[in-house]
């Protein structure tokens, strides 16, 4: 029968690192599992594959949590760059591919980008001519934006977000948009490769 050194194990960088909460909890739960039986071997080994397997649950959960919270933050990032005229930032924020997509629709119509090329050349006079915080501009000063989030769904290196975004400066409410954005994980890290909004009016 193997002798598995369950103190090592549980002193595995990753267990420490993404299982804070519930270390303590289990390394004392297994080390002092009572071995009273004529079975002693088999319960112990059959206790370090139950465990080991609740780990792994709790590992792909929090890894899960983390992608869901970084998908967040590089939406917000790319909203508050544009924002606040960051062209870097925003830019940043793209998974710079031919096949990146940005659309919008409202009322009169619909517009639409294909490529990280076009989109980029098509704010180009955005950046150039707009100026953060000046009130005349689309950027002025004292815009705040709210976030109901929907769907999150991850999917190994994909993600789909749907959510409804409203803005506000203090002096109007605008009208909110129905936003759907798709991402990848490139080399770590999230990327936005489609935008999709939809623009929403009151009910009369």
């Amino acid at each position: 029968m193997p002798n598995y050194d369950f103190d090592q194990f549980f002193n595995f960088p990753v267990f420490r690192l993404k299982n804070q909460n519930y270390y303590k909890v289990l390394h004392t739960f297994f080390i002092n599992f009572p071995m009273r039986t004529k079975h002693s071997h088999f319960m112990k080994t059959k206790s370090f594959f139950l465990t080991l397997s609740l780990l792994s649950i709790l590992w792909i959960s929090g890894v899960a949590q983390d992608d869901v919270a970084a998908v967040k933050a590089v939406i917000e990032k790319e909203t508050f760059s544009f924002q606040n005229v960051d062209r870097k930032n925003w830019a940043d924020s793209w998974l710079q591919a031919p096949y990146a997509y940005w659309s919008y629709s409202d009322s009169t119509g619909t517009s639409f980008v294909q490529s990280w090329n076009a989109i980029d050349k098509s704010f180009d006079t955005y950046f150039k001519t707009q100026v953060s915080s000046r009130q005349i501009d689309v950027a002025r000063k004292g815009l705040s934006i709210e976030r109901k989030w929907g769907e999150i769904r991850i999917y190994k290196n994909g993600a789909f977000v749907q959510y409804i975004q409203k803005v506000k400066d203090g002096m109007i409410d605008r009208d909110e948009t129905s936003q759907i954005r798709f991402l990848e994980k490139v080399n770590g890290k999230w990327k936005i490769v489609y935008v999709g909004i939809i623009a929403q009016y009151p009910n009369d």
